[in-house]
């Protein structure tokens, strides 16, 4: 979906403008898709604790914070948005024309893997990455099985390895719990908790390898 020079990816789970990836935590990507799913109409407070915090108690205080979040990624403010209004006690609503796009751009010359689940899939580029159910991870799975700051994944060129950080569940790869860090090669299904999981690798020749589950 593309409104003004921002592109909301649900695939992979990325806001960019432009070519620059503005992060948003797991929450934040959930409210504006919930906000651009139900525009023109405003979502009222109740409705964004329901989808987001399920049978769970939040303050309406946790709820401002995430708007502001949002609006920092946008690049606007409250009294100047261009894409978020507030509906003074009610809630929030989306304004601004979407466009749908049917085809995904390529994953960024940086990104030299893949991880797919059941609600998505994210790409990792070089670097350190963290899975679990905190707001600061890249992989985010909102299963009460995985920990906050579940595991880890480290990505060194083709070298990209799966290492527990002392989850209460356990991380499963290739169906042993995992006790130290392992290597993983493309196609490797995991676990976290009760939630598979399956890393894909780009290969190097191909730029525009076929990303499939």
């Amino acid at each position: 979906m593309q409104f003004g020079k921002f592109t909301l990816d649900t695939e992979s789970r990325q806001l960019r403008h432009g070519d620059t990836e503005r992060h948003l935590s797991p929450k934040a990507f959930e409210l504006l898709r919930m906000l651009i799913d139900c525009r023109p109409a405003a979502v009222s407070k109740a409705q964004i604790h329901e989808r987001l915090w399920p049978a769970t108690f939040v303050s309406d205080a946790t709820l401002t914070s995430l708007v502001a979040e949002l609006r920092s990624a946008l690049g606007e403010k409250a009294r100047d948005g261009r894409f978020l209004r507030t509906v003074h006690r009610f809630g929030y609503a989306f304004h601004g024309a979407v466009t749908e796009v049917t085809s995904r751009p390529e994953p960024t010359a940086r990104a030299r893997c893949w991880i797919i689940w059941d609600s998505g899939q994210v790409p990792l580029d070089d670097g350190e990455h963290l899975l679990g159910r905190d707001r600061d991870v890249v992989v985010w799975l909102e299963s009460p099985t995985v920990s906050r700051h579940h595991a880890r994944i480290r990505v060194d060129g083709q070298t990209v390895t799966l290492e527990d950080l002392g989850s209460k569940n356990g991380t499963y790869l290739r169906g042993d719990r995992l006790a130290a860090p392992s290597p993983l090669t493309d196609g490797d299904e995991f676990r976290l908790g009760s939630v598979p999981l399956k890393f894909r690798l780009l290969g190097t020749s191909s730029s525009t390898q076929t990303h499939r589950s």
